[in-house]
């Protein structure tokens, strides 16, 4: 997997490169293949909640994204990756469903003398 992570006003340091792609690299337990991931960190001094994490992750199908903002920059990041993991898990249940149902209406069809191409 590839990790791209943009610092918006903000120093990157080894510390937050180091934290981001152990987090991110841990959504691939998950059982999906992830192409790539690009993360955007955010500082804003005007707000209440300064750091701003958006994550785009680029999965082969439909491409997932979260963004969150705190006034921690660590918080925000756990709390995207919790984000995503979510994502991922729904997205991973739903083709559990689809392939669950695709069989039963093949074993439905066999019954009744047709076959399905």
């Amino acid at each position: 997997m590839q990790i791209h992570i943009t610092p918006r006003n903000l120093t990157l340091t080894g510390a937050i490169h180091e934290f981001v792609a152990e987090k991110v690299s841990h959504l691939e337990g998950h059982g999906e293949t992830i192409l790539g991931a690009h993360i955007v960190l955010l500082h804003n001094h005007d707000r209440k909640k300064p750091f701003h994490v958006k994550v785009h992750l680029a999965l082969p199908g439909p491409d997932l994204h979260a963004e969150d903002a705190e006034a921690d920059l660590y918080t925000a990041i756990d709390k995207v990756v919790d984000k995503l993991s979510r994502q991922i898990s729904k997205l991973k249940t739903k083709h559990k469903e689809l392939k669950k149902h695709r069989t039963q209406q093949e074993r439905e069809a066999e019954k009744r003398g047709y076959k399905r191409r």
